[in-house]
């Protein structure tokens, strides 16, 4: 289950090539909906259902989510500003 949480925070930007943002609007979006407290977790699976093959998947994607439900906004708030500057980091202006 843990591998199937980081193999799918590993593969997200793999789907699109860095520009602003990460240059993946799909990317975007969900790291937003993942950080966003005002997003249920029924929500967030919904959301990404087309990419759940079973419920192995759709519990790991709970799972992944709840541990963001459970921060701080200031922790989610860090958060984002953290994915800001990697998207405008050097290694990502790259691509």
């Amino acid at each position: 289950m843990k591998l199937l949480i980081v193999l799918m925070l590993a593969a997200l930007p793999l789907l699109c090539y860095a520009g602003s943002g990460s240059g993946c609007q799909l990317l975007d979006d969900v790291v937003e909906k993942t950080i966003d407290p005002e997003v249920s977790l029924s929500e967030y699976q919904q959301y990404l259902q087309e990419f759940l093959d079973s419920d192995a998947d759709q519990e790991a994607v709970g799972e992944f989510k709840q541990c963001f439900l459970n921060q701080s906004n200031e922790t989610l708030q860090n958060f984002d500003l953290m994915m800001k500057i990697i998207y405008d980091s050097p290694w990502c202006k790259a691509f």
